[in-house]
């Protein structure tokens, strides 16, 4: 059965999405408009924590957020490409379903392998989902009004910037939730994110802000050219 969605956002890990657009999920929650992540993978492969745990963690971060569902899917960590026709059909297939207005994924530029997989994957789905005669059988084609990219791990040179400031502690609040991935403790095996990391992402946050004039801000990449009829009355939101 379908049903209609604002924003569709896809991760390859649960708490990918949470870190790239976390503030942007709650601030669209507040305005009225629903939202579902997908998560790829269950993250089998993490140094902390433990698949369980991690999905009580990304439940919890949803709610934290405002998000209307998850989606878990079970393809393998470190593994997306391994099945890569499978993979885009599942996206698709779920395009078809969620009807969304908005589609994200992460930025291709990223030092995580599957993270820049799961864009790659993501935006030819978003292609074939317009496509009639693409695997019929997964539901009526259905063609989003944009696709846009965030940021996980480094720094982008956004296109656009979204004004987070009333939402960043509400991101910052959705991040704790993962307690196994963030906080160390005394069987923690140190990693990047056990290192201040929420800290930095907050860091982050500002430095973008500062672009728009915001106390903070998230970085998006566009797929393609941003459409203006207008330039003196249309303001870009």
């Amino acid at each position: 059965m379908s049903k209609s969605i604002d924003l569709l956002a896809f991760g390859a890990h649960p708490d990918d999405v949470e870190i790239g657009m976390g503030g942007t999920l709650s601030l669209h929650s507040k305005k009225g408009y629903t939202s579902t992540i997908v998560n790829l993978t269950k993250a089998e492969l993490s140094s902390n924590g433990t698949v369980e745990k991690r999905q009580e963690e990304s439940d919890e971060a949803a709610k934290r957020l405002g998000v209307t569902s998850v989606v878990q899917l079970d393809f393998p960590d470190r593994g997306l490409m391994v099945d890569k026709e499978k993979v885009i059909k599942k996206i698709t297939e779920l395009i078809r379903t969620y009807r969304p207005k908005v589609v994200f994924a992460p930025n291709t530029k990223d030092r995580h392998p599957d993270h820049i997989h799961t864009g790659e994957l993501v935006k030819e789905a978003v292609f074939n989902a317009g496509i009639y005669k693409y695997n019929e059988q997964s539901g009526k084609p259905h063609k989003p009004t944009s696709l846009y990219f965030y940021q996980i791990n480094g720094f982008i040179d956004p296109d656009f910037v979204v004004d987070i400031t009333g939402h960043i502690e509400q991101k910052l609040y959705a991040l704790q939730a993962f307690e196994s991935q963030f906080e160390t403790t005394a069987d923690t095996i140190a990693t990047p994110l056990t290192d201040g990391y929420i800290e930095r992402i907050k860091a982050r946050e500002q430095v973008i802000g500062q672009i728009i004039g915001a106390e903070y801000g998230e970085g998006f990449k566009v797929s393609r050219p941003l459409a203006m009829t207008d330039l003196v009355k249309e303001e870009q939101t």
